[in-house]
């Protein structure tokens, strides 16, 4: 077993668990788009990004593709990491809008504001397709073409692969295929519809926000916004 701290708690894990294994064992939520339990980690996304160490070494790594370590120190929700995932969630909005995986999690991260210009792609080469293919499906049917932003998911030379099945796989465990609530002709490219404008009733404790689901205080009615309200 290996022994770590995570968010203050010390804790222990078998070698060769990733930190987002670890955090998700211990009730911690990390928010991902290119992971998948039934997947292989692929680490395309980096919305999964935690702090690791401490001062001046310490330094962001996607949480779904780093190892635990003994004597590791992890944070998976410093103001860096915040504001580094909030960043990567206005870049995926403004690549694929019209996404309801993107828009409700840019919704649940507080994201009201996007900065870039829209491009309505279909695609944010998270991988989940190409690895559902290849690993469930043992098809291997589509896969990744070029660089850069020229990169893209096709089929071997852009034709109908005769090792595809139609089985669907691809486009359900696709997170860009889902279309949001308000159609293909939405104004905007953030929808924020879902978003929770409450208060969180708890304090912050050192740079984490509480992350009881659901929330034990709020049920019982003894947190900061109940007596608010008192």
């Amino acid at each position: 077993m290996l022994n770590l701290t995570l968010n203050g708690l010390e804790i222990s894990v078998e070698k060769g668990t990733t930190l987002l294994e670890a955090a998700k064992f211990y009730g911690m939520e990390i928010p991902t788009l290119c992971s998948d339990e039934a997947l292989s980690p692929y680490g395309a996304c980096r919305l999964c990004l935690v702090e690791i160490g401490t001062g001046n070494h310490s330094r962001l790594v996607s949480s779904c593709t780093y190892p635990a370590r003994e004597g590791l120190t992890v944070r998976t929700h410093t103001e860096r990491v915040v504001q580094a995932r909030k960043l990567l969630l206005e870049l995926y909005l403004a690549t694929c809008p019209s996404s309801k995986t993107i828009q409700d999690m840019a919704s649940k991260l507080g994201v009201t504001k996007v900065r870039f210009k829209q491009k309505h792609e279909e695609c944010i080469l998270c991988g989940l397709c190409v690895r559902m293919c290849a690993e469930q499906m043992q098809g291997k049917a589509i896969g990744f073409v070029k660089r850069g932003i020229k990169r893209r998911i096709t089929a071997p030379f852009a034709k109908k692969s005769e090792d595809c099945r139609l089985c669907g796989g691809c486009m359900y465990i696709c997170p860009a295929c889902q279309a949001r609530c308000q159609g293909p002709q939405e104004k905007s490219p953030i929808c924020n519809a879902c978003l929770n404008l409450s208060a969180p009733c708890l304090d912050y404790f050192e740079e984490a926000m509480c992350y009881m689901d659901p929330c034990v205080a709020c049920e019982l009615g003894t947190g900061r916004k109940a007596k608010a309200q008192s």
